[in-house]
């Protein structure tokens, strides 16, 4: 073990000799992380399974529904660079913990939201949160472990990031089904996780501290918010027949005014002394093309977690808590494949063959998918369902794995961070326009569902809380309506899954380029005059 002075200061001559965690070391250090990941996870998808009631009870409609999910993935999207060049510059353990007061703090309040607006901001606020957690538990596994063992450690990341989707439906169903709770305790049921998560960071967490000149690039961050935010405005409102066409002025203006803000955000890189994605990066092959296809994995991941709650609840009539239930085949599937896959790479040190089968296997889950319909067999689904995660545990993962792997240790965060930024980029484009896609198809099928039925069913529909685009409350409707409408985002939501299915086949085509280098043995230990917490062990033993 490396020597310390009383300060904790590592002696640079021993800093290079460092013995190895062992397993149990290295466990116990991370529990408190991959805790606040579960924590973190579990708070974003409890809310999966209650948002229909939820924007049902707060007079939204579907363009609500779908920002309710996008401001938090744009917040992840926008912070996560910058978190993950936060991480090359302050304490990675106190950004831990900050990251997870700030999500905690965004769901007590989201817990009190009166109307879909107020909620949308409180999902920013968590977003922010999200981001930093999702940046830095890869930086933090990469500070310790050495690649070639970090995949083993990326799949018990996986496996958390699993258990915690499959957890949170679950949970927000039985929550939203109970009566004396109701939907704002889906909310405020983690507050009490994360304060053990807290606690855990602070005991067992142990990082090094490199003293580095602050230079934090404000100035990209804003651009890059900006130009997102703005093209995610355009797509929800446009096309809709009540704002603007896609072919308009106000189109020509807001995509104008998103590449020029995007412009203006490489060019702000380009001479910022600490930029939050250096450019630099890109010219590394491996890290352009996993960041490109992490864009497009981001598409499939994101829309499999969304759409499925409104499918099984507004297309199958089931309850919240059976949604969660019902999307166990998708989450055992990227259980499973994170986790084995992190197994092998650690044993072999191979991943490319993880990428492309991943890349194959969701593609072919989405395409499946892509052909469901309200009555589809349900054991068809369950298949499709697992083909998709899969998929999903196989690429996400592993395309960051490839990423770290390319890098100096003082470009670790930064690099971890821009792979997870385009995967959450893909995320909140995905979302946003396959919900504008849902928005237009649902009304359409309706009206062509209403036509057979005759004029009587068109004056239902104003008894059913459908008036204006909103959710509407099956329960109320007869029978014969009630079927077209379940009909309806049966067929809407089978048409998300089938646009969604050629971003999984682009990803799969961009990792066919990818060079597979073998997995380095030495850990991203900080330099040897690094202030540490504690000593510094520079790999991993089994």
């Amino acid at each position: 073990m490396a020597k310390t002075t009383p300060a904790g200061v590592r002696d640079a001559s021993t800093a290079g000799e460092a013995a190895p965690m062992s397993h149990r070391q290295i466990m116990e250090a991370l529990s408190g992380l991959l805790l606040g990941m579960f924590v973190a996870i579990l708070s974003s998808t409890i809310v999966s399974n209650a948002l229909p009631e939820i924007i049902h009870d707060l007079h939204g409609s579907q363009s609500s529904y779908t920002w309710v999910v996008t401001a938090s993935l744009l917040a992840m999207t926008a912070s996560t660079p910058l978190w993950g060049k936060l991480s090359d510059l302050f304490s990675k353990k106190l950004l831990v913990q900050l990251s997870l007061v700030i999500y905690v703090a965004g769901s007590v309040v989201a817990g009190l939201s009166q109307n879909t607006g107020m909620l949308i901001a409180c999902r920013v606020v968590q977003g922010i949160g999200v981001g930093g957690l999702s940046a830095l538990a890869q930086i933090v596994m990469a500070a310790m472990i050495s690649p070639r063992e970090r995949g083993r450690y990326s799949g018990y990341l996986g496996a958390t990031f699993a258990v915690a989707t499959v957890g949170g439906p679950l949970l927000g169903g039985v929550i939203t089904d109970t009566d004396w709770l109701g939907w704002r305790w889906c909310f405020y049921v983690g507050v009490p996780f994360a304060i053990i998560a807290l606690v855990v960071l602070q005991k067992t967490l142990k990082l090094p501290v490199v003293k580095r000149d602050v230079k934090v690039d404000w100035l990209g961050a804003f651009f890059i918010t900006a130009s997102v935010t703005l093209l995610l405005i355009w797509v929800t409102r446009a096309g809709k027949g009540k704002d603007y066409d896609w072919v308009s002025w106000q189109s020509g203006v807001m995509v104008a005014g998103s590449v020029l803000l995007a412009a203006l955000f490489v060019l702000a890189e380009s001479k910022a002394a600490e930029p939050i994605i250096p450019l630099r990066l890109f010219r590394n092959k491996t890290i352009a093309l996993s960041a490109l296809a992490s864009l497009f994995v981001g598409v499939a991941m994101f829309a499999g977690t969304v759409f499925f709650s409104q499918y099984f609840q507004l297309a199958r009539g089931e309850s919240p808590t059976m949604s969660g239930v019902l999307t166990i085949p998708m989450i055992a599937g990227l259980f499973v494949s994170s986790t084995v896959s992190g197994q092998v790479i650690t044993k072999t040190g191979r991943w490319k063959a993880w990428l492309l089968s991943g890349g194959v296997l969701l593609t072919a889950g989405l395409g499946l998918l892509g052909g469901m319909r309200y009555d589809t067999p349900y054991w068809h689904l369950a298949v499709f369902m697992a083909l998709t995660g899969l998929g999903i545990g196989m690429m996400m993962q592993n395309l960051v794995l490839a990423a770290q792997n390319q890098v100096e240790p003082k470009d670790l965060g930064a690099a971890s961070s821009v792979v997870t930024f385009f995967r959450s980029l893909g995320g909140a484009v995905g979302v946003s326009v396959l919900g504008a896609v849902l928005a237009t198809r649902v009304p359409d099928y309706v009206r062509d569902g209403l036509m057979k039925l005759g004029p009587k069913a068109v004056a239902a529909m104003g008894h059913g809380g459908t008036s204006g685009g909103g959710i509407p409350d099956l329960k109320a409707l007869p029978a014969p309506v009630r079927d077209v409408i379940e009909s309806a985002y049966g067929h809407g939501i089978g048409d998300v899954f089938l646009y969604a299915a050629p971003c999984a086949l682009i990803a799969f085509l961009v990792t066919l380029f990818i060079k597979e280098v073998a997995l380095k043995s030495t850990a991203a230990a900080a330099p040897a005059t690094a202030t540490t917490e504690t000593p510094v062990r520079s790999t991993a033993r089994r």
